[in-house]
């Protein structure tokens, strides 16, 4: 029998008390700069049980202005940015050479949270794209060796050889570099914190730059 996905879709619930906790999230008590209350939702996304919360939505556009979206990893976040990395020649980074600016979106649902960010994109130095690199796991060396990111596959044969290859070389030459991973720094230029609330009341908390350090505040309609 077909699934009806109208039906499913009906079926479902939003944070669920029996697995959700919506906790309070107080303007008058925000930091002054977005860095820091950040961090702490991080926090007790990770304490709360949250499955990958360093997972997050990558959008960008191409050269023709056209929009796109993928999830993928935070490497860390500091004052000089939120960091992601890929390869230079897949998608994500042929529209950041076209188009220098990005939008990422981290949604916690165990909490009822999100945080958007938007801002300029800059490629870090090669040396420290491939720091960043080696810090990782042998997996995450292999994928990167196996390069090819967004062309075209012919077959999942041709996938499991070069990525067999990619895993022998990553534990024999675990300092391999690779020249085209990129390590990906966003400078926000505005964040948004959303704390969902069960009466639909939800508080919207954006952050705006103002200068190089200074941030101003301001409350969203839901």
């Amino acid at each position: 029998m077909a699934t009806d996905l109208h039906e499913l879709l009906r079926s479902l619930r939003v944070w669920d008390p029996e697995v959700t906790h919506l906790p309070p999230l107080d303007p008058a008590t925000a930091p002054a700069a977005p860095l820091p209350l950040f961090t702490e939702w991080f926090a007790a996304a990770v304490a709360a049980g949250q499955t990958e919360p360093h997972t997050m939505s990558l959008a960008t556009s191409d050269e023709s202005g056209l929009p796109d979206v993928r999830i993928v990893m935070l490497h860390g976040a500091d004052e000089t940015g939120w960091s992601f990395a890929s390869h230079a020649g897949s998608r994500k980074g042929r529209h950041l050479a076209a188009r220098p600016y990005a939008a990422l979106g981290f949604y916690w649902p165990v909490l009822g949270r999100q945080v958007r960010v938007r801002g300029p994109v800059s490629a870090a130095p090669s040396e420290e794209s491939q720091g960043d690199l080696h810090d990782r796991s042998t997996g995450a060396l292999a994928a990167a060796l196996t390069g090819r990111q967004s062309e075209v596959l012919e077959s999942l044969d041709d996938l499991a050889r070069a990525s067999q290859s990619a895993w022998e070389r990553a534990a024999r030459e675990p300092e391999t570099p690779v020249p085209s991973w990129t390590l990906y720094r966003l400078r926000a230029e505005e964040v948004e914190f959303f704390q969902g609330d069960e009466r639909r009341r939800h508080v919207r908390l954006r952050y705006r730059r103002e200068g190089e350090e200074d941030w101003s505040r301001e409350l969203l309609w839901p």
